[in-house]
């Protein structure tokens, strides 16, 4: 089977579990149905062999089994599942979202901009109509008012004709488009930066507070978007360090009752719910206390910019456009960053908002009162609690000189280590029956095959040392069993992409093997020996065959020389030149011309003394 055919075939599998959800009245995502396909495949309980082929009976209950557990009612398990999945399909960095913000911007805008730049006015009233259309992008375009309020509009329009009046629209409309586009955007910017400037001025002498000079929306959402984030996960907090208290009592083998062997499952699993709860409110508090921090560095630079405009400006009647346009340009450019911020700050505040549903089940199963009544007089401890009982406990490398162990004191950047299992203990969750407890990198990070691991204890971590790979597997086997902890433990490259088909040729299996790869590198000095580097050695074949290529092609070609300003008097320069020769031409025939050679005889040169001299002229005549 080929794989454009065998993913066909997932996909209608997929579609089947998608359509059955529906007709039971739920309504689940394609990404939600293929993980419940793989989570169940890869469950040992349900009998997949992934080395047999499957049937279609096996089909059918696979798609059964997806289908039951898709419809569970009151399931921290199955909740864990869907927050993971609407994070992953919702959240995303800082620079992706921005990116589409400015996107989908542009494409709104997309209208506007190509009526003013594809318009072709001959009358004074469609010259009129064009100049209110640039003034409304320029409003769509900086979020500075709304185009239906006469205020606004009568703001930008004065603003608007200081730097470009209406006799301006004549050369502004023998502009090619992509010219056009150019000055729309810079015209916004000055626009924007002019009415920016005017209303910090309308104070007179008095500084404008920052919060004035905000957008509205970043004044609502700054203050409230990271101290509501910190409420609630000090909350979800509290609630893990309760059902890790529980936990660690029932799992604990002195004092395990046989009686709460059944809520200790379910116990597990909100466990596992609210720990998830926690690390996703982390990460948008993080972002939420970097967006506060860029608010500030942009409102600190907004009130510098404000400063250094009004010390140009001051009372002046006339002022170059050289110096006050790209003071105007950059106060528009803060506003559109703080813009940005304010989208941010309530993107985070959405997402916020629409996790709380997945904890339902958790609470609904275990209320407030009755957890309390399950803590008893065990005491709860929390994450730094854990952290500071076990700071005096530390490795030895001299007492397990088989493995590497890193520690604080000699491994640098200590903080910033990549743990594996999302920083929690492996042993713990392998020997406590699935129990999360945080690791303390400060009694020693264990390496093993290019990997980091941390520990709860030092006991925890000479046992996981003497066999690691053992605890590795058991840790992916209790993954098997309680899918979510996949995601939550970040163990996506131990598990394989499922691929079920409704159609399996023999030979074929359950999972397709992906290409797997990981990220490794080594840190060696660039050159050990400075004279040994080779300035002309390079290590693309593309442009060692460019070279060869210029290389070949030079044989075909004379080489010319010149001298030029930069060479004069900087190199000898030698020049090489022939003697002239002597030069004949051949010809067919010999001639010659035919005037007559001049013949004359003198008499008398000798004889008598007496004796004259004659003059004989014997030259021919021409005519002859």
């Amino acid at each position: 089977m080929s794989r454009a055919h065998a993913e066909s075939v997932i996909k209608n599998i997929i579609r089947e579990i998608v359509q059955g959800c529906a007709e039971r009245g739920h309504v689940v995502s394609d990404t939600l149905a293929a993980f419940m396909v793989k989570s169940v495949v890869l469950d040992p309980r349900h009998g997949f062999n992934v080395d047999r082929t499957l049937t279609k009976q096996d089909i059918q209950k696979l798609e059964e089994l997806c289908l039951d557990r898709l419809m569970e009612k009151c399931s921290p398990s199955l909740d864990t599942i869907k927050m993971q999945v609407y994070f992953d399909l919702n959240y995303t960095s800082r620079r992706e979202f921005l990116e589409e913000i400015h996107r989908v911007v542009e494409s709104r805008l997309n209208a506007v901009s190509r009526e003013i730049t594809d318009s072709r006015v001959k009358t004074r009233e469609e010259l009129d109509a064009l100049y209110r259309k640039i003034i409304t992008y320029i409003l769509l375009r900086s979020s500075m008012g709304s185009p239906a309020d006469a205020n606004t509009v009568q703001e930008a329009t004065a603003a608007l004709q200081s730097i470009f009046p209406h006799t301006e629209l004549g050369a502004f409309m023998v502009l090619l488009k992509r010219d056009k586009e150019q000055q729309l955007n810079e015209l916004t910017m000055i626009v924007t930066g002019i009415r920016l400037f005017n209303k910090a001025s309308k104070k007179g002498g008095e500084e404008p507070e920052l919060h004035e000079l905000m957008p509205v929306a970043l004044n609502e959402t700054l203050p409230v978007v990271s101290k509501s984030i910190e409420e609630e996960l000090t909350v979800s907090q509290c609630l893990a360090w309760k059902y890790t208290a529980v936990l660690e009592k029932l799992t604990d083998a002195v004092s395990q009752a046989e009686d709460c062997d059944m809520p200790s499952v379910f116990l597990k699993q909100a466990l596992y719910n609210i720990r998830q709860h926690e690390v996703f409110l982390k990460m948008l508090l993080d972002d939420a206390r970097a967006c506060a921090q860029h608010v500030e560095s942009l409102q600190m630079e907004l009130s510098s910019q404000m400063k250094l405009l009004k010390d140009t400006v001051q009372s002046k009647t006339a002022i170059p456009t050289a110096k006050v346009f790209p003071r105007f340009k950059a106060l528009s450019k803060l506003w559109s960053g703080l813009q940005d911020e304010a989208e941010l700050l309530n993107f985070l505040s959405n997402i916020r908002l629409n996790l709380q549903p997945f904890l339902a089940s958790q609470a609904n199963m275990f209320s407030e009162a009755y957890l309390d009544g399950l803590v008893q007089e065990s005491e709860v401890k929390t994450d730094e609690q854990r952290m500071t009982e076990s700071a005096d406990e530390r490795i030895v490398p001299e007492e397990m000189k088989t493995q590497e162990w890193l520690l604080p004191e000699t491994t640098a950047s200590f903080k910033d280590l990549l743990l594996q299992y999302n920083g929690v203990c492996g042993y713990t969750l392998v020997s406590r029956d699935g129990l999360l407890l945080p690791g303390n990198p400060h009694i020693g990070v264990l390496r093993h095959k290019e990997k980091l691991y941390v520990f709860s204890s030092k006991q925890a971590a000479l046992k996981f040392a003497s066999c690691p790979d053992t605890f590795i597997s058991e840790v992916a086997e209790k993954a098997k069993l309680s899918p979510e902890l996949i995601q939550l433990l970040k163990l996506h490259q131990q598990f394989s992409c499922v691929s079920p088909y409704s159609e399996m040729q023999p030979g074929e299996s359950l999972l397709v093997k992906p290409i797997t790869k990981c990220e490794s590198g080594t840190q060696t000095n660039t050159h050990p020996v400075e004279t040994n580097i080779v300035k002309s050695y390079e290590w693309n074949e593309w442009e060692l065959r460019r070279k060869a290529i210029k290389l070949a092609d030079l044989l075909t070609k004379a080489t010319h020389s010149a001298q030029t300003d930069l060479s004069h008097m900087r190199r000898e320069n030698i020049t090489q030149t022939w003697l002239p020769k002597d030069v004949a031409c051949q010809s067919k025939r010999d001639g010659e011309s035919n005037v007559p050679k001049p013949q004359v005889y003198l008499a008398g040169l000798r004889g008598q003394k007496d004796g004259g001299i004659v003059k004989t002229n014997l030259t021919r005549s021409v005519d002859e």
